[in-house]
């Protein structure tokens, strides 16, 4: 495909894969289609007067003008964009496109040689050091990180618990916090659920960084930042752990639902919403919906965790009924086959024998709650 590159225009690009490859020299154009050939999340873009006669097989796009034009038209789409040239020209081109860390894409320059991979833009959140992790190791070029957590092997507080699905309940104090790790100040950490190995390195965990039992144990301490991980609602007196604090939540909550056929999604969700609050549990922390395979098609169902992003799970009565019961009915039976559809789909999905909340009953709709437990 060829690109022709036009002041005010914005460039027609075939996207494919989550990461754009970016070459303007000849050596840059070789490592390129190195790239594309062992690295196939990637979509390859260069100068046309590099052409080698295979680019339309390959799928390579291949552009004519300045690659100031091209730029912005890759930044708003790809997750990453790879660029072969300095980082110098990458940062005067990216600079008027950056917007939000939390939303710009991550920025990795190569060399025009192939020895070093430099993670640019996005770091943390948007993945750069990781691509240039991968990219470096395709290349066997030098990985160049500069990022403090990373370079001081301590916890990137932007990241912590991502790759376990965690999310912070505010951004507000991440760059404090962060400061506060990265400067060795004492930081608290309370985990009160959510996955254990959550300690990246083969080094000890800094000194500084202390962990506590409790959030009450950690407030006498007088810590001066805090990571607090746990999927309930902080009491009035807990909340002055988070002046300089970032709340982060686990996925650990397993909701399991039954209802009558047509109940509404407004109904459905409303019986969560109240339940999760009667509780003191955070709906952040919801990590499935568990049920019987008779309401694979719920519509209401269906809707409340498409819109959540949660997680659908259905069982067989069969399945369902091999789950020790504290509340079995034969008028459930009756319907659907099973003695019980909520609270046996939550003990089977979170390998649970005891559950939080084993059922309750609330128009339409029947919910029983476990939390998954983490040793």
């Amino acid at each position: 495909m060829m690109i022709y590159l036009q002041e005010g225009r914005i460039p027609a690009i075939q996207k494919k894969g989550d990461y754009a490859v970016v070459a303007i020299t000849k050596h840059g154009t070789e490592l390129a289609r190195k790239l594309q050939a062992n690295f196939p999340l990637v979509d390859v873009y260069y100068m046309g007067k590099f052409a080698k006669g295979d680019e339309a097989e390959r799928g390579i796009q291949m552009f004519f003008g300045s690659v100031r034009l091209l730029l912005p038209a890759l930044f708003s789409v790809y997750k990453g964009i790879i660029g072969i040239f300095s980082i110098g020209a990458m940062v005067r081109l990216s600079a008027p496109l950056i917007k939000d860390k939390k939303s710009d894409p991550a920025v990795v320059v190569i060399d025009d040689k192939g020895e070093h991979v430099i993670s640019v833009l996005s770091g943390h959140l948007g993945g750069a050091n990781d691509l240039v992790r991968e990219v470096a190791a395709i290349l066997g070029a030098r990985p160049v990180i500069t990022t403090a957590s990373e370079v001081q092997q301590t916890i990137p507080v932007d990241l912590f618990g991502q790759r376990f699905g965690w999310e912070w309940e505010s951004a507000e104090k991440l760059t404090p916090v962060s400061a506060s790790v990265v400067n060795e100040e004492h930081v608290a950490i309370v985990q009160e659920s959510g996955e254990k190995n959550w300690w990246m390195y083969d080094s000890p965990i800094p000194k500084n960084i202390r962990i506590y039992p409790s959030i009450t144990e950690a407030i006498a301490a007088q810590p001066r930042a805090a990571l607090v991980v746990t999927h309930r609602v902080l009491a009035k007196e807990e909340e002055e752990i988070l002046n300089n604090g970032v709340l982060y939540r686990p996925k650990v909550i397993v909701l399991g639902i039954g209802c009558n056929r047509g109940t509404s999604a407004n109904e459905i969700e409303q019986v969560i919403i109240e339940t999760l609050h009667e509780l003191k549990f955070s709906v952040r922390s919801v990590k499935a919906v568990c049920t019987i395979d008779l309401k694979r098609d719920e519509q209401g169902l269906l809707e409340v965790v498409r819109k959540y992003g949660w997680e659908l799970v259905c069982y067989t009565p069969a399945q369902l009924n091999q789950v020790e019961m504290e509340q079995p009915s034969e008028t459930v039976y009756r319907y659907t086959g099973a003695y019980g559809v909520s609270e046996p789909a939550a003990k089977l999905y979170g390998r649970l024998n005891r559950l939080v909340l084993d059922k309750k009953k609330s128009g339409n709709v029947t919910i029983s709650v476990g939390v998954i437990r983490y040793e």
